[in-house]
């Protein structure tokens, strides 16, 4: 019998919470699709890269290149991303980064094939669409990260530099066999398919992503913007925290650029490996940026300090040039040690600037200096520790000049660390 004080929850009741569930179980899995499409756009933004410099001298010999243009083939994309990236910034502002992570993706596999022609012109122009889609996808998928995944920043971009260098890796390991059996044009084409499956799975997230960014938009009163907090002195911090990371950025993408370049020589004539183990050797300089790369996110989320990860991985970076110099018997340890370090400190770059500018905005201007810089540094790098070899005769002078940017690197990176650059 019931009485007046009867709290048992009616049909309605029960209904309305199946419904709570239900909406909260689609949401959870709407956001592990949008997730799952990031990271396949992700593996794009560096596997194409990596495909070419092991078939570089079949191209080089089929289309009939100098040195210099092998030189300036390989470069122009990382000349697009200190070049294109303003640019990039400002389109992801106008057309928001669902859709330019699509226009990114479009690129990539136009580039992808046309480079894959087989002519000298075709072979540059498809190169620098190829480095122009990478570009716009360098500054959009961030921008995602940082508007819908803030909470957990430090894990998706984690996970986002982690697919990266695993994206590299399967280019430079398979793209020799698949060379030998079909032919270099085919070997670089064929990996169009990863822009192929990544916008079959990014065309209806980014979609329903953007939707549900109008709706919140169109609930929302008028004149308030999404995550905007306001704070006296905020300002005066972003930029701060943009230099800092600045200087950092550029120092990482300067070491990384310059030792993928120039590692298996190093390990040659420095430490006198023979040209097919020197390959080797310098491998595992990209393999363990994976997990540097997936290292970084499950420390800070057992509240290590920021400070403390940078510190660390920015010390096992400057072990590479030290103990090269110092210890050349142990060069596996010190590549192994700088391969973790520099997946682990992009990863620790893109987590600050991510969670510790105070709007989506701020994130995206910020990262449009923050990568616009440390690529241009980063174009120069091989070219300039080429210089000095050249000039010197030997390693250990290129050595110094890659210690001094990581010195600057980890000043840097501890300074903009610090705890009170907390989330705002």
């Amino acid at each position: 019998m019931s009485s007046g004080d009867d709290r048992t929850p009616g049909p309605t009741a029960g209904r309305d919470g199946d419904d709570g569930a239900r909406r909260r179980a689609a949401a959870g899995a709407a956001g592990g699709f949008v997730l799952l499409a990031l990271l396949l756009a992700s593996v794009n933004l560096r596997a194409h890269l990596a495909s070419l410099p092991p078939v570089v001298d079949d191209v080089a010999a089929s289309l009939g290149l100098t040195s210099a243009g092998v030189g300036l083939l390989t470069s122009v994309p990382v000349l697009c991303f200190a070049l294109f990236t303003p640019a990039a910034s400002a389109l992801t502002a106008r057309l928001g980064p669902e859709r330019a992570i699509t226009l990114g993706l479009l690129g990539i596999l136009g580039g992808t094939l046309l480079r894959s022609t087989g002519s000298v012109t075709t072979a540059m122009a498809g190169t620098a669409v190829l480095g122009v889609g990478i570009t716009i996808g360098n500054v959009a998928v961030p921008v995602v990260i940082a508007r819908d995944f803030r909470d957990r920043a430090a894990s998706v971009t984690g996970a986002y530099a982690a697919t990266m260098n695993a994206g590299s890796t399967v280019t430079t390991l398979l793209t020799v066999p698949l060379a030998v059996a079909y032919g270099w044009q085919w070997a670089l084409a064929g990996w169009g398919v990863l822009a192929v499956l990544a916008l079959a799975a990014w065309v209806p997230a980014g979609r329903g992503l953007a939707a549900h960014h109008r709706g919140e938009a169109a609930g929302r009163p008028q004149g308030v913007a999404p995550h905007a907090e306001a704070g006296r002195g905020t300002g005066t911090a972003q930029r701060r925290l943009v230099v800092l990371l600045t200087v950092a950025f550029a120092g990482q993408a300067s070491g990384y650029y310059a030792m993928t370049a120039w590692l298996p020589s190093i390990l040659g004539d420095q430490v006198g490996l023979a040209p097919a183990a020197a390959g080797g050797g310098a491998a595992p300089f990209q393999l363990a940026a994976v997990a540097g790369a997936f290292l970084v996110p499950l420390a800070l989320a057992r509240r290590v300090p920021a400070r403390a990860v940078a510190t660390t991985l920015s010390l096992l970076w400057i072990a590479l040039p030290v103990g090269i110099l110092a210890a050349p018997d142990l060069w596996w340890l010190w590549v192994c040690c700088a391969g973790v370090a520099q997946g682990g400190n992009f990863t620790v770059v893109m987590t600050l600037l991510a969670q510790r500018s105070p709007t989506v905005a701020a994130a995206r201007r910020g990262s449009a200096v923050v990568q616009t810089a440390g690529y241009g540094c980063a174009a120069a790098a091989p070219t300039a520790l080429g210089a000095v070899h050249e000039a010197t005769g030997g390693w250990a002078a290129p050595l110094l000049v890659v210690l001094a940017l990581l010195v600057a690197m980890t000043v840097a990176l501890w300074a903009a660390s610090r705890p009170t650059y907390l989330d705002r």
